[in-house]
């Protein structure tokens, strides 16, 4: 009976028993304060020698059981760096409808220091404790460490009390400091069947094992009563995780921190029937689809016809129907900046304020669509901060689209954001896959990232006189997520505070004539800026001659992939095509001594390709240069050849034009 309590739980890591070691708070030696530097992470401004984790189980006669999570921490002071580690802070829920909030205590807070060759304690006053909250959702418990310098060990224990029992805290243990040794302890009941998911590909030790437990509570007579029942207890370790550092072209940091994390995925309570939650990712869409605030809020859409009547007299075309009700949702409603894929205050209530979350504002659009004639879906999805959800998990998704259909074909829409249009989402939603629902709770997987290049086309034509001044024009094109970036980014900015910090980002040239076309309106066209420029910060006059960069402030200083390894996929978002057309006419009296040479540089498979191409014609000199990016994500595996590959690349793009007296 019980087997499958303990398969539900196994790791796909080495599972070996050990013993844990004696990693207790108030156990600060000489030696420990002693220590300079981190034995193994010389650079490391801090590191944690320890944290402890414990998960355990509550019973009340009025709520049922809750969950109390436990943590203990001793953190060592390397480096003035490290010293932001004396501020700790923890966000705990407190949006529940049905719930009690969470409640959060910090204890044991203290800090040791070496003072003439004797350990000395400073611990924590209630000065150095704050409480805020964040939204309606969410609170802010933190603590300041007195006393702390470089040397110190600091020591903090904090408890989260939680009648949350389906989503539990993730155990990290792995931070952007090295952790020396870590533990977690688990006792789930054998009535809440948890999968246990292992992130970050760390080998941790791991033992389980099937107990007695059992539970003292008092009914609502006052009288005491006992309960026991079976449970698992299991344990997880492991010693010298690395500090995960920052590396750039990164999708979110969080899907490569080594963690633990549980989900709630089976309740067989005695004498009633089992309740099964995320065994498919099937099970997991139909499940959702059954919330009240996910399903009912679906068919909640009488309040909307009149409104759709009036946007689609005369109008025929779906494809132009969907354009106007897309355009007339974004429009009129704002986004609350809450993600989520279920409703908070309801349809009906977010179109009469013009405001809601995620889910509100989209399901405006799903309904309208389908009192339109349109074939319309809702589409769950987990945004690149949430992770990605490798595993069938609720807790996996965090968001919904809409995905219509007409003629055949499917346009993916979010109406949250005020510069989006059909098939272009906001960027953080661009997250490997999402889950299409129908309303027989069928589902099926779809791709969120585009297949099309989104493209940057760049015309350059200027002229070189003798002292080395450029004179130019440029025409820049930019298409689907290229255009959009370049709406999010600049859409409400004021032209003039754009222009001179586009002029300084271009090497302090100076720039008339500036023009853009489609900036905040008619979204799904390109965006087309043209200007005239004017530049000395590009050709250098040695000997007589002159060294011209021929792609000017295109011309790429550095690789951005410098790390010797690399333990992150390389993101690149979506595929792209960069592409730069350089027409240049050279100075009266020379002529041309040496030109860049013509190079292609690319994959084995064509994912990326580089292409670099020169021809000179009398006083004319034509240079190109593309960049195409087909995938949106490359392995860690690759990281070496992605390396050298723009390595080589940025040579051949810093080679100059040299030009010398005829």
């Amino acid at each position: 009976m019980f087997r499958s309590l303990l398969i539900c739980i196994a790791l796909f890591w080495n599972t070996i028993n050990i013993q844990a070691q004696n990693y207790e708070l108030g156990k600060v030696t000489i030696a420990e304060l002693q220590e300079k530097i981190h034995p193994v992470d010389s650079s490391a401004p801090a590191a944690i020698l320890f944290k402890k984790g414990k998960t355990v189980f509550s019973y009340n006669d009025k709520t049922g059981f809750s969950a109390v999570h436990t943590y203990e921490f001793k953190i060592k002071i390397y480096k003035k760096e490290g010293l932001k580690w004396a501020d700790q802070k923890v966000h705990y829920y407190v949006g529940y409808q049905n719930l009690n909030e969470d409640l959060l205590t910090f204890s044991n807070a203290v800090t040791y220091n070496l003072e003439n060759g004797k350990v000395e304690k400073t611990k924590l006053e209630s000065q150095g404790s704050f409480k805020k909250k964040i939204n309606e959702y969410w609170n802010e418990k933190g603590i300041t460490l007195p006393n702390v310098k470089v040397g110190s060990i600091i020591e903090y224990k904090y408890v989260l009390k939680s009648e949350n029992i389906s989503e539990f805290p993730d155990f990290d243990f792995q931070f952007s400091i090295p952790l020396n040794y870590f533990e977690y302890k688990t006792e789930f009941p054998e009535f809440y069947i948890y999968k246990t998911i292992l992130i970050g590909g760390h080998t941790i030790e791991n033992n389980s094992k099937l107990v007695n437990g059992s539970q003292n509570f008092t009914n609502e007579y006052g009288q005491s009563r006992w309960m026991s029942y079976k449970q698992i207890d299991a344990f997880y370790s492991g010693k010298n995780i690395p500090a995960l550092k920052e590396e750039p072209y990164v999708n979110n940091i969080e899907n490569y921190r080594g963690s633990i994390q549980h989900e709630l995925e089976r309740v067989r309570m005695p004498e009633q029937p089992v309740k099964d939650f995320t065994i498919t990712w099937e099970g997991v869409a139909s499940t959702i689809y059954k919330e009240d605030h996910f399903g009912k809020e679906l068919n909640k859409n009488n309040f909307l016809l009149a409104d759709v009547q009036k946007l689609l007299v005369n109008v025929e075309s779906q494809t132009e129907r969907m354009n106007i009700i897309f355009q007339f949702v974004q429009n009129k409603m704002n986004w609350n900046e809450i993600n989520s894929c279920l409703t908070d205050k309801g349809v009906e209530k977010a179109y009469t304020d013009q405001t809601g979350n995620i889910a509100e504002i989209n399901f405006i659009l799903l309904n309208m669509l389908k009192w339109a004639g349109i074939e319309a879906n809702p589409v769950l999805v987990s945004t690149i901060e949430n992770g990605v959800p490798v595993y069938p998990t609720r807790m996996g998704f965090n968001y919904v689209i809409v995905a219509a259909e007409i003629d055949g074909k499917q346009i993916l829409l979010d109406a949250s954001r005020k510069f989006t249009s059909p098939n272009i989402l906001p960027l953080n939603i661009l997250n490997w896959k999402g889950r299409l629902i129908k309303n027989d709770g069928t589902s099926r997987e779809i791709d969120l990232v585009p297949v099309k290049p989104s493209r940057e086309v760049s015309n350059l034509t200027f002229k070189v006189n003798e002292n080395g001044k450029i004179d130019g024009k440029i025409r820049i094109q930019k298409t689907d997520y290229e255009a959009y970036k370049f709406r999010v980014q600049n859409g409400n900015r004021n032209q003039k505070d754009y222009i001179e910090k586009l002029e300084q980002q271009l090497g302090d040239l100076k720039i008339s004539d500036y023009l853009v076309t489609n900036k905040i309106s008619n979204l799904s066209d390109p965006i087309v800026e043209t200007f005239s420029f004017e530049t000395d910060n590009f050709v250098e006059n040695i000997g007589g001659k002159l060294y011209i960069n021929p792609m000017l402030f295109y011309t790429p200083s550095k690789n951005p992939f410098l790390q010797e390894t690399r333990q992150m996929g390389i993101y690149f978002g979506y595929p792209k095509q960069e592409k730069v057309l350089v027409n240049v006419e050279i100075p009266e009296g020379y002529v041309v001594e040496t030109l860049p040479s013509p190079a292609r540089f690319s994959l084995e498979d064509n994912s990326i390709t580089l292409v670099l191409n020169v021809l000179n014609e009398g006083n004319k000199i034509q240079f190109s240069f593309s960049k195409d990016i087909n995938n949106s994500i490359f392995a860690a595996e690759h990281y070496n050849t992605l390396k050298i590959l723009f390595q080589k690349m940025i040579a051949s793009q810093n080679e100059k034009i040299v030009l010398k007296k005829a």
